[in-house]
């Protein structure tokens, strides 16, 4: 006797059978595209690319002064200020001269003295060459005649130099900005004692920079005046001209000086700068710069494959000329997307 509880199990098998040997298998239900994004596709390929050291070092103006009096006064006046900006010949400190004020009185009255002296002394010298040459005069009388002459034209020069000193010691009593700039630094203000050579304000011209980095001297073979290099200054690649190779005074480094403009004042003085030195050609592979991706301090590209675009991690090395090294996580033959947006002059090869 049959249970139909018994009946009931069998059924469902045999229904169960009868639909899976209807349904299509997994290898044969079709397969979904690999999805893809759109954009330019670069191959990598082993390059021939310029082999680089990066030397380290800082952006400084190349104007920059710490202005000083030679005068020893109270300072009357400072009009300027740290951050304001200042026009060549610009009067940025004013120190008490009034002692050099009395003093000029003085000096301009030496020097009508022998303005004097020396006319009297040279019509005397006129008067007794005129006498001499009609042997009216002894030869002795010529001689002191001349002598007087000559004394007089010394002292009148002294004294004209004499003023000439204190013009220009005058002219310190008034600081001036010797080339147009920002004031960076203020030293004194109004009621300091200024002393000679004392500090009393800087000025820079941000206007054109200098990079100063140090190298061995392998390092530096080759780098000759005027050869413009590759740069960065705080990360932003700059293209600047060496100014000079010299050696240090410290060990077996040379200093290498690269000038560059910088107009609207884009970087600051004192920014930390990098200078490419040229080491002659190596092998290595690049990418377009376009096609790197970023995310915190993580370099990456997108990676087109068989199964899809995949995002893979990549190390990166110097960058010229829309390209960038990549020193490790490709090899040649990989295939990376540059995003359309970004699409530069490298030639596509298609989706």
């Amino acid at each position: 006797m049959i249970r139909p509880s018994s009946f009931l199990a069998c059924g469902g098998l045999l229904l169960a059978g009868a639909v899976a040997a209807c349904s299509p298998s997994r290898e044969d239900a079709p397969r979904r595209a690999p999805e893809r994004a759109t954009g330019s596709v670069y191959t990598v390929r082993d390059t021939t690319i310029q082999a680089t050291i990066e030397a380290a070092g800082v952006a400084s103006p190349i104007r920059q002064a710490i202005l000083s009096t030679k005068l020893m006064g109270t300072v009357t006046a400072v009009l300027a200020s740290e951050g304001d900006a200042v026009s060549t010949g610009q009067t940025l400190v004013r120190i008490d001269a009034r002692d050099l004020s009395a003093k000029s009185a003085q000096v301009a009255a030496s020097v009508s003295d022998a303005e004097s002296m020396y006319r009297d002394a040279e019509t005397q010298a006129r008067r007794i060459r005129a006498l001499y040459a009609d042997s009216a005069a002894a030869k002795a009388q010529l001689d002191a005649a001349e002598t007087g002459f000559a004394r007089a034209g010394a002292g009148l020069r002294a004294a004209h130099a004499s003023a000439a000193e204190l013009r220009a010691m005058s002219s310190y009593a008034s600081i001036r900005a010797p080339f147009g700039g920002v004031v960076t630094k203020r030293f004194v203000d109004p009621g300091s004692f200024a002393a000679p050579g004392a500090p009393l304000v800087e000025v820079q011209d941000a206007s054109r920079l200098r990079i100063s980095v140090s190298a061995s001297p392998d390092a530096v073979r080759g780098i000759r005046r005027g050869q413009f290099v590759s740069a960065t200054i705080e990360g932003r690649p700059v293209r600047a001209a060496i100014e000079g190779v010299v050696p240090t005074a410290v060990g077996n480094l040379y200093t290498v000086n690269a000038l560059l403009p910088n107009p609207g004042g884009l970087f600051l003085p004192g920014s930390a700068a990098t200078i490419s030195l040229a080491q002659g050609t190596r092998r290595s592979i690049v990418v377009p710069i376009a096609a790197v991706l970023r995310e915190g301090d993580l370099t990456g590209v997108t990676l087109r494959t068989g199964d899809g675009d995949q995002l893979r991690w990549i190390r990166l090395g110097a960058a010229a000329g829309g390209v960038v090294e990549v020193t490790a996580g490709l090899r040649a033959g990989d295939r990376v997307l540059v995003p359309p947006a970004l699409v530069s002059a490298t030639a596509p090869e298609g989706n």
